[in-house]
């Protein structure tokens, strides 16, 4: 038999949970499509390693949190690059991590909705998103990317467009990962 105040502690608990899972969309009135999660240093290399970027490549992290992909891109490969998200924090924090990297020169972050991006520059496109924000991403990637550009996802996928490759591999704390790489092929793929 379920008491009072045990529903009433039921009820309570619920109400945390749907507050706290609001909270990321207090700050800009609209929710964000991923939670911060920063990508592991040894999956940003292999991510990098699969979409071959060099030093003539403009690589856009969209949802770039601390900017590690951007930063690692510039420093690792001499790429120039551009971050977007939607938190400012993270904007500023990316900021100050390119300035203490010495790359400020190779990069830029802006504030801004990803699905207001202009990525028609990006010669590689990294995303560490849920497969809900890929998808909704696939339309405006497959528009604005020229045939050639490189898409690469960390941990999801794009619905019924099949990678060009899986990359699965464990990272070093032993954790199974796996990265897709989707190369632009100049049609335009909506969402399913």
């Amino acid at each position: 038999m379920v008491t009072i105040p045990r529903v009433v502690r039921l009820v309570a608990l619920l109400v945390g949970v749907a507050a706290c899972s609001s909270v990321a969309a207090i700050d800009d009135q609209r929710p964000t499509l991923a939670p911060y999660i920063p990508t592991p240093q040894d999956v940003v290399d292999r991510m990098l390693e699969v979409a071959q970027v060099t030093n003539k490549d403009m690589v856009f992290d969209l949802g770039c949190g601390d900017g590690r992909i951007v930063i690692t891109a510039a420093k690792k490969f001499g790429a120039r690059g551009v971050g977007i998200d939607i938190d400012k924090d993270r904007i500023s924090e990316s900021r100050r991590n390119a300035r203490d990297a010495g790359i400020a020169s190779l990069v830029r972050f802006e504030q801004g909705d990803i699905l207001n991006a202009d990525v028609s520059t990006a010669t590689v496109v990294t995303l560490y998103l849920v497969s809900s924000a890929n998808l909704k991403l696939r339309p405006i990637l497959t528009t604005q990317l020229q045939p050639g550009a490189r898409i690469v996802s960390h941990a999801f996928g794009m619905g019924d467009w099949q990678p060009d490759k899986v990359d699965r591999f464990a990272d070093s704390r032993g954790d199974d990962r796996v990265i897709y790489l989707w190369r632009a092929d100049g049609k335009v793929r909506p969402t399913p």
